[in-house]
């Protein structure tokens, strides 16, 4: 039996269980154990024999940089973000990743990620967010409230540290001007409960092409409905949730997944946080 789990603290609800049953069963995997395993920070050194029972793991806040010192090595993506969600167990040694870059960039795959970006904050998901943006030839524009200038400053650093001619700049929220392609959603605004917040006004909205918020409950949050109700592509957080999932069992035992199939588990994701707030 093969067990395998998700480590953080506080983990409370979470749908880690439901999409790795979902990729398990498309893989005819059955011999195998998906548990939440919720770790303090003070204990997370002390449980390195517990993680050496899983053939693989996701590691969730606020781990994500705690593990990097328990692992044997990192791949390229754990590299650049300094930064941790996955681990493999091949044998005893362990491989950190980052698969959420994974999970945003084939979850933004056919949004012109490429043309004038409009992201919405950059810290968290937001940061890498940035980046990946950025390093995929993104004419960039970071926009955030007055407090995080200063981090939107860092994060610029960095990536004009990655790629010198990258095309980046940053404005406040209050300041957007212009048109975009995609406008990338990576703050908490419109996040349930408070579901009737947009983090843009309808101007804006108005002046882009195609829409990604990293929220994923709702799964349709006000700013997608604003979006979509003009006829534009928006895509929300779950598709992102379920392919940094997907990366996961790629890594793990080479897992082989169509579309068509992780299409319907992002559904089944949808269906469950719809149903779960229903019953709130």
């Amino acid at each position: 039996m093969n067990k395998y789990g998700l480590i953080g603290h506080p983990l409370g609800h979470s749908m880690s269980p439901l999409i790795h049953e979902k990729l398990f069963a498309l893989s005819g995997i059955t011999d195998y154990t998906y548990e939440l395993i919720d770790i303090v920070p003070e204990s997370l050194k002390n449980s390195i024999d517990m993680f050496k029972e899983l053939k693989g793991f996701n590691i969730t806040i606020p781990h994500k940089t705690a593990i990097i010192p328990m692992t044997d090595r990192l791949g390229e993506s754990a590299l650049r973000y300094n930064s941790v969600n996955c681990v493999s167990n091949d044998n005893g040694i362990f491989t950190g990743y980052n698969t959420d870059c994974d999970g945003f960039l084939r979850s933004a795959e056919l949004l012109p990620l490429g043309g004038k970006v409009l992201l919405l904050g950059c810290g968290g998901v937001g940061r890498m967010i940035a980046i990946e943006s950025a390093l995929h030839g993104a004419e960039l524009t970071i926009a955030v409230i007055p407090q995080d200038v200063k981090t939107a400053q860092l994060v610029m650093a960095e990536i004009l540290a990655k790629c010198s001619d990258a095309s980046v700049r940053i404005c406040l929220v209050s300041e957007i001007s212009g048109k975009f392609d995609l406008l990338i959603n990576a703050t908490p605004v419109g996040m349930y409960p408070k579901c009737d917040s947009c983090a843009v006004s309808d101007e804006i909205i108005e002046n882009c092409l195609s829409f990604f918020d990293v929220i994923y409950n709702p799964t349709e949050t006000l700013l997608m409905k604003k979006a979509r109700s003009l006829g534009r592509t928006a895509i929300g957080g779950a598709a992102m949730l379920v392919y940094q999932a997907v990366k996961a069992h790629e890594l793990w035992y080479g897992g082989t997944f169509n579309a068509e199939d992780i299409s319907g588990i992002i559904k089944a994701v949808e269906g469950e946080v719809n149903k779960m707030n229903s019953e709130k």
